[in-house]
């Protein structure tokens, strides 16, 4: 059982940065891939994956070159560093985890409650 709990959503301006983070209750942590999601329009649309060591790393097109993805599993945390967001950012993002690696919401146990960021002038 793993529990995810993400924060450092909030309100910033476009062009600005956030950083979120997802802390995992479960000592196993460095076992897992962590992945990160938003709420789309009906779905969840994949932002970016780490493996359990780090090694391989894979992000959507549309976060690529601005969003980074990278976790420290002395602390069983993660974190999705974003930068220059856009009002299309906004949206409810999640953190994920699973032992294996996928792109898509259903490949993916474990969740977070989600945390609100918002982009807007």
């Amino acid at each position: 059982q793993v529990q995810l709990v993400e924060s450092g959503g909030g309100s910033v301006q476009p062009g600005e940065s956030l950083q979120l983070s997802c802390t995992a209750s479960s000592r196993t942590f460095s076992d897992y891939t962590i992945a990160w999601f938003r709420q789309g329009e009906g779905n969840h649309d994949f932002l970016a994956y780490i493996t359990a060591d780090g090694r391989q790393i894979q992000y959507a097109d549309s976060v690529k070159g601005r969003f980074t993805i990278s976790r420290d599993n002395a602390k069983n945390t993660a974190y999705l560093q974003m930068a220059s967001l856009k009002a299309e950012d906004t949206s409810i993002y999640y953190c994920t985890a699973d032992l294996l690696s996928s792109v898509y919401a259903g490949g993916y146990h474990y969740w977070g409650q989600g945390t609100q960021v918002t982009v807007s002038s």
